[in-house]
C-alpha cells in the first residue's frame, strides 16, 4: 500500500513538475475532447460530448460579421437581416422555422434566438436529441441560415415595422445613453458610428438589395463556424457537418474581413450620458491598452496574475462597501476586454450612491492608487492563491456538470477571438503548477504597467433629473486626479487567519433522527443539532 501511495505521488510530481520545467512559450492546445475541424470552404466546427442536460443539445452558428462591418448606406442591416434569417428560407417559408420549433416543445426566446454585436452575428438553437427526425432539421435550419434566406421583398417589408417598433420599443434608457456615449468612448474608429441597433431612416428606407448585399458579402464559409455540444455522438454530427457546409461556396471577389482599430489618445476621454429613465447612476474608468491574444503557457500564466490582481483588489472594494461611508453600492476592478477586438483595459466600475457619482469616482481612484504605490500584503496574496485553487479544483470536480450552452459559448469565443480553450483537465493542471511560482512582486508591478497617464476613457451614466448631481467633465477629471495629491496609507490586511471556532469541539454521536419529507433532522448527544437534504445537483 505504501509503494503504491508513493508511486501515485511520484507520478503527480512528475505532471507537476513537468509543466513547471516546460518552456512557457509552449503553444496552448484545444481541449482534446472536443471534434475540431474546418472544410475544404474555411467552415470551421466544434463539437463536444456533454450530457447537462441529458437528451439536449445545443447549436450554434456563428457568423464573424456585425454591425462595423455595415457601409454608411447599411447601418441598422445587420440586425434587419438577423431578423430575416426567421422570415424565410429555402426550406421554410415565412415564418416555419419558428412555427415548426415551437411545435416541438422549445421556446422561440428562450432555446432560439439570436444576437448582433459589432463584430458577430450568433444564431442559438436548444433540440431534444430523442426524437427522430430532429437533428436533421435542426441542421437544415443552420444551413439554410448560412446560406438559404430568402429575403424576399414583401417579407422585408414586413419586417421593416417589426424592427422599427422594436426599435421604438427597445429604445429603453441604456440604449439611449449608449448613443451618447460610444461616439466618445469609441472616438476615432468606425465602431463609433456603428452601433447594432442602426439608423431608423436606413432601416425604413435601404433597397432591397442593400440587405441582400450584406448578406451575400458577410454570410459565407470562410467566416462562418457551426458548434453542437450536447448529448449526441460527435462522430455522427461530424458528417452532417460535411453534408450540410462543406458544399458552400464563398462569393468570387470577396471582401477582405478587417479588424478595425480603436486609436489611441494623449488626453482622456470623458462621456456624461443622461436619461429620464435611467434608474442608477454608474461609473466606469478605462485603461486602455493593445489586445495581447493569449496563445502560450507564459500567456496563461499571464492570465492567472490577472485574476489574482482583479480577486484581491476586488475583495478590498467589498470591505469598503459594508461601511455606510462607502459612496458606492457596487464596486468591481480588474484587467479584460473592451470595445472591439483591437484593445483591452483595466477598468474600475461603480454603480454610485444617489449623489454621490464624484465621490465614487474618487474612492475607485484611490484604490488603484493605492495599489500602484504601495502594492499587496503577502498575507492577501497568499489568500487569493489559495483561492484561485480552489476555485480551479471545484471547477475540476464539477466538470461533468459544465452546462453545454456555456460551452457552446466558450467555443464561440475562440473561433470569434481566439480565446484559449485548453479544458478544465488542463488548466487545473497548470493552476497547480503555475500560481506557487508566482511572486509577490510580479503581482506589485502589474498596476505600475495597467494604470497609465494616456489612453484613458471615463464613462458616467446617471437619471436625467434635478436631485442627481451630474458632476461635469473638469470635475470627473479633478476627481480621477485627486488620489495623486492625497496622503494615502498602506492597505492593513484585517483578516484574521485563526480558525472559526478557537477551541477544540467536543464530537459527539447521532442519538435521535427525526426524518422531515426530503430532509432528515439529527441530534447529538453533544446538544448540536443537523438537518441534512442529499442532492447530487454537485460532485463537490
Amino acid at each position: 500500500m505504501i509503494k503504491q501511495f508513493n508511486l501515485l505521488l511520484g507520478l503527480a510530481f512528475l505532471l507537476v513538475s513537468g509543466i513547471q520545467a516546460q518552456d512557457l512559450s509552449t503553444k496552448l492546445q484545444l481541449d482534446p475532447s472536443i471534434k475540431y475541424g474546418k472544410l475544404d470552404n474555411g467552415f470551421t466546427y466544434y463539437i463536444k460530448h456533454n450530457e447537462e442536460p441529458e437528451n439536449r443539445m445545443e447549436m450554434r452558428l456563428v457568423v464573424n460579421a456585425g454591425s462595423v462591418l455595415e457601409n454608411d448606406s447599411q447601418q441598422g442591416i445587420a440586425h434587419l437581416l438577423e431578423h430575416m434569417c426567421f422570415n424565410g428560407t429555402e426550406h421554410f417559408e415565412k415564418s416555419a422555422i419558428v412555427d415548426f420549433i415551437e411545435s416541438t416543445g422549445v421556446k422561440f426566446g428562450q432555446h432560439l434566438n439570436a444576437y448582433t454585436s459589432f463584430d458577430e452575428t450568433v444564431y442559438m438553437l436548444q433540440m431534444p436529441v430523442d426524437r427522430t427526425g430532429l437533428v436533421d432539421t435542426a441542421f437544415l435550419i443552420m444551413e439554410d441560415w448560412a446560406h438559404n434566406v430568402s429575403l424576399e421583398s414583401e417579407e422585408i417589408d414586413k419586417e421593416r415595422g417589426v424592427v422599427i417598433e422594436e426599435w421604438r420599443l427597445g429604445l429603453g434608457a441604456d440604449e439611449r445613453m449608449r448613443q451618447q456615449y460610444f461616439p466618445v468612448l469609441l472616438k476615432g474608429s468606425k465602431y463609433a458610428n456603428r452601433v447594432p441597433i442602426g439608423k431608423k431612416e436606413i432601416i425604413e428606407n435601404c433597397p432591397y438589395d442593400t440587405i441582400r448585399a450584406f448578406y451575400h458579402d458577410w454570410y459565407r464559409p470562410d467566416l462562418m463556424a457551426m458548434i453542437v455540444v450536447g448529448d449526441v455522438d460527435p462522430a455522427a454530427m461530424e458528417t452532417k457537418i460535411k453534408e450540410h457546409f462543406a458544399h458552400i461556396e464563398n462569393p468570387e471577389n470577396e471582401r477582405k474581413r478587417v479588424e478595425f482599430s480603436i486609436p489611441d489618445n494623449k488626453e482622456p476621454l470623458i462621456a456624461v450620458a443622461t436619461d429620464e429613465e435611467a434608474t442608477y447612476s454608474m461609473t466606469a474608468i478605462f485603461y486602455k491598452h493593445p489586445r495581447d491574444i493569449k496563445t502560450t503557457v507564459g500567456d496563461y500564466r499571464d492570465l492567472l496574475k490577472e485574476r489574482l490582481y482583479n480577486g484581491m483588489v476586488n475583495a478590498r472594494l467589498a470591505e469598503i462597501m459594508q461601511k455606510p461611508t462607502a459612496p458606492f453600492m457596487y464596486g468591481y476592478t480588474g484587467y479584460g476586454g473592451f470595445f472591439g477586438r483591437t484593445k483591452e483595459a483595466y477598468n474600475s466600475f461603480a454603480i454610485a450612491k444617489p449623489g454621490q457619482i464624484r465621490e465614487a469616482i474618487e474612492v475607485m481612484a484611490e484604490e488603484n492608487e493605492r495599489v500602484e504605490k504601495f502594492g499587496f500584503v503577502a498575507t492577501e496574496f497568499e489568500r487569493q492563491k489559495q483561492e484561485l485553487l480552489r476555485s480551479f479544483e471545484k471547477q475540476y470536480n464539477e466538470r461533468d456538470k459544465m452546462e453545454s450552452k456555456a460551452l457552446a459559448m466558450e467555443y464561440a469565443y475562440n473561433f470569434l477571438g481566439d480565446e484559449p480553450v485548453p479544458g478544465i483537465e488542463a488548466e487545473y493542471e497548470m493552476a497547480k503548477a503555475l500560481v506557487p511560482g508566482i511572486t509577490l512582486d510580479e503581482m506589485n508591478q502589474l498596476a505600475e504597467r495597467w494604470i497609465t497617464d494616456e489612453n484613458i476613457a471615463i464613462l458616467v451614466t446617471a437619471p436625467e433629473n434635478e436631485d442627481v448631481k451630474v458632476p461635469t467633465e473638469k470635475e470627473i477629471l479633478e476627481a480621477l486626479k485627486s488620489a495623486q495629491g492625497k496622503d494615502l496609507q498602506p492597505y492593513v490586511d484585517n483578516v484574521s487567519s485563526e480558525p472559526l471556532i478557537p477551541h477544540e469541539i467536543k464530537t459527539g454521536e447521532i442519538v435521535n433522527i427525526e426524518s422531515k419529507g426530503e430532509y432528515e433532522h439529527w441530534k447529538l448527544s453533544n446538544g448540536a443539532e443537523v438537518f441534512i437534504k442529499p442532492t447530487d445537483f454537485k460532485n463537490d
